[in-house]
């Protein structure tokens, strides 16, 4: 019996212990049902590191700088993977008993990027509510199967030798979007298998929220006109800034057009109008002044 990890799991280490421990705890418990290799990627120092050393010795941690960006950190450790499939989360998503087994299964089948279901599992405040509806609305059930134009970036799986050909993409440290379109243009499919699901268990203050949003979207929009000219990088600023009754309004129709969660979208309506707002200032100022230190300070 070969003791080599099936599957990689990539995790960026960028919140801190509180939710990286919850993160971890619920990796152990697949260790039972599948050989993991799991890669932590640290920025946030000697702390965090000693805690998950001791608590989780067999977790492989990576180190790097303060401010290294995540779309950075997962390229780490995309580089230091050594199983075949490579699984990507976050450090507040808990997976459930099974989940390592399912995305090796589905790449049994060929299916060599896959992307799974994203549940709210911090659901005791509003704040957290209006945070889940705002950025996950549109992984609400029910979710295609199959082959689809595109898949979650913190519930995925990759055929290692896939991302090896993809080095280019990911070297340009950008979110998962980029690398995913270089590869549909290639004719790389994309599946969707909804039922591999996961719980997002991230707790948020208002401004935290606001900030985060502001940092995600100037991040994006900063990237997506850096070589357009003056004329359409001051267009799209301001197309941005009509932005908020666009993106309330859509993520209101998917909430209630899909019927799940009315309750918690009713409470939320005031904060999502603010977070959408944050959400095309953060583009508008992309458009116009360039990324800055954003993506760094997205977590």
């Amino acid at each position: 019996m070969t003791d080599a990890p099936e599957l990689s799991v990539v995790v960026p280490s960028v919140n801190g212990l509180g939710d990286l421990i919850g993160c971890l705890a619920a990796l152990e418990a697949e260790r039972s049902s599948a050989r993991l290799e799991v890669l932590v990627v640290d920025r946030l120092g000697p702390e965090v590191e000693r805690e998950v050393t001791r608590r989780f010795p067999w977790v492989r941690l990576l180190s790097a700088p303060a401010g290294t960006t995540i779309p950075a950190l997962r390229r780490l450790a995309f580089r230091a993977a050594t199983a075949p499939s490579v699984a990507v989360i976050e450090d507040h998503v808990i997976v459930p008993l099974g989940w390592a087994r399912q995305l090796l299964t589905a790449q049994a089948r060929n299916e060599d990027v896959v992307g799974g279901s994203v549940e709210n599992t911090a659901t005791g405040s509003t704040v957290d509510w209006a945070a889940f509806l705002c950025e996950y609305s549109h992984l609400l059930p029910p979710l295609p199967e199959g082959p689809v134009e595109w898949v979650t970036g913190n519930n995925t799986v990759y055929r290692r030798a896939l991302l090896e050909r993809y080095q280019t993409a990911i070297d340009a440290e950008r979110w998962e979007n980029h690398l995913h379109d270089a590869m549909r243009r290639d004719g790389v499919t994309l599946y969707s298998r909804p039922e591999i699901r996961v719980g997002h268990k991230k707790h948020y203050t208002v401004w935290e929220y606001l900030s985060q949003r502001f940092l995600y979207a100037r991040s994006y929009a900063g990237a997506r006109v850096a070589d357009a000219g003056a004329g359409k990088r001051l267009a799209f600023g301001l197309a941005a800034l009509a932005l908020p009754p666009v993106l309330f309004a859509r993520i209101v129709g998917r909430v209630w057009g899909r019927r799940v969660h009315r309750a918690e979208l009713m409470r939320s309506l005031p904060l999502i109008l603010v977070f959408v707002s944050s959400w095309a200032v953060g583009e508008t100022v992309g458009a116009w002044a360039g990324p800055g230190d954003a993506l760094s300070k997205v977590c």
